[in-house]
């Protein structure tokens, strides 16, 4: 008897003649009853997992730090803001079409190489952007950057969640999501302080240099792929992909990312044009950002091991009304303060439990499904960050922004209601099988 399954015992002395029924208990992370067995949440993590979560940390960095700086940045290179704001834009959509084309390209390479590679282009793409004049160099500088990140991120996911194991895999994700979490919290506020004392030229020059330290960490503690491991197969990677689930994984991702990133991408005119607030203390408002999305992404790894459909529900309700009241209340400056630390908290807890869902679902060929992941948040980005800038010029003006990710928060329960019942159904025909 497979240990993956209980048989139900007979009621008289003999087994029934031909069919008996079987209970399938195979533990799987998809379904949210798999607290069948515990999660072990203080078992110690792989220090490799705090490595990763250390890449992806320069990663959010570069991809948020435009938001806190977008006034130098306009101003110096004789652009609008809005205009300006198309250096996140771009960015998204690299890692949209970058990450899952790099994920294919490097399908073959030692992952450690791919995570290498991946900060080397990193950092040459951001020291030409500090050294770049011409803004059109800039946004295609942007752009490869953003495939170096794609890459780095698909791959980090994977080596996680597989060096971690499948009852850990939740909580490394959390932490290692927690990179680009705390980049919120210290390298966006720290780099719109430096952007405004040195100019916005410097923190790019300096997470040049952080990358380039960090491919020597990468190499120290990535291990090597086992050699008698399987090869990466193309085909494997794609038939991956035939679950409907997935996609219902991808389309929620698209919308946690579009509602949240587009209030954020623009804070910085809601929060001097509407709250009143000083340019120079606006980094400071990105901290309490930084914090709630800290605290989100580590907790949704953990309460999500344990029930991942109670958090996302949560999530997506208390987004959407924390948009609403940012669109309210953007005057006054306790509130709106409040409510930023509040989008950060809720905004960025699901991450780790759909990026977790869908290297499940995915199963032994999960590189492909983990970088779709990372498109999907990013096609949320642009998709957001894009109708959030024309709202700027609407009537709605600083406000309509936050008036956009509200009405995209809004269609979250879509996709996590249809996600639901398909894991029901999928539950229920494993749930008895006849023999």
């Amino acid at each position: 008897m497979s240990p993956g399954f209980r048989r139900v015992p007979s009621r008289g002395p003999h087994p029934s003649p031909i069919r008996k029924t079987v209970r399938l208990v195979m533990l799987e992370e998809t379904v949210s009853a798999e607290s069948t067995r515990p999660v072990p949440t203080t078992a110690r993590l792989p220090f490799v997992i705090y490595v990763l979560a250390a890449g992806v940390f320069l990663m959010g960095t570069t991809e948020f730090i435009v938001a806190g700086i977008l006034p130098e940045i306009a101003a110096d290179l004789g652009v609008g803001v809005s205009d300006a704001g198309l250096m996140i834009t771009v960015f998204a959509v690299g890692m949209i079409v970058g990450t899952p084309l790099m994920a294919i390209a490097t399908l073959k390479l030692q992952r450690r190489l791919t995570l290498a590679l991946s900060l080397i282009v990193f950092a040459i793409g951001h020291a030409v952007v500090a050294l770049a004049s011409s803004f059109p160099l800039i946004l295609g500088m942007r752009f490869v950057t953003a495939l170096a990140t794609g890459a780095f991120w698909a791959v980090a996911a994977v080596v996680a969640a597989k060096t971690a194991g499948p009852a850990l895999s939740s909580r490394a994700l959390g932490i290692v999501l927690g990179g680009g979490m705390l980049a919120n919290v210290i390298g966006v506020p720290l780099g719109a302080f430096a952007g405004q004392a040195v100019g916005w030229r410097g923190p790019f020059w300096a997470l040049a240099v952080l990358a380039l330290l960090g491919v020597f960490a990468i190499l120290g503690q990535v291990p090597v792929d086992p050699s008698d491991a399987p090869l990466p197969s193309l085909r494997a990677e794609i038939a991956s992909l035939r679950d409907v689930r997935i996609w219902l994984v991808f389309a929620a991702a698209a919308i946690v990312c579009g509602s949240s990133l587009a209030a954020y991408s623009f804070i910085s005119p809601l929060l001097t044009e509407n709250t009143g607030v000083a340019a120079s203390s606006v980094p400071l408002v990105l901290l309490v950002y930084g914090v709630g999305a800290l605290i989100g992404s580590n907790l949704g790894g953990r309460i999500g091991a344990l029930r991942p459909y109670g958090v996302l529900f949560t999530a997506a309700a208390a987004t959407f009304l924390v948009l609403v009241g940012l669109a309210l209340f953007s005057h006054a400056l306790v509130a709106t303060v409040v409510l930023v630390f509040l989008l950060g908290l809720f905004g960025m807890s699901t991450n780790p439990i759909l990026i977790g869902k869908a290297v499940g679902y995915a199963k032994q060929a999960p590189t492909l499904a983990s970088a779709l992941s990372t498109s999907a948040f990013n096609v949320g980005t642009a998709v957001g960050s894009g109708i959030a800038g024309f709202s700027l010029g609407s009537a709605l003006g600083a406000t309509g922004p936050v008036v956009v990710g509200a009405t995209v928060a809004a269609l979250y329960f879509l996709p996590l209601g249809a996600l639901v019942v398909r894991d029901r159904r999928a539950a229920h025909r494993r749930d008895t099988v006849v023999v």
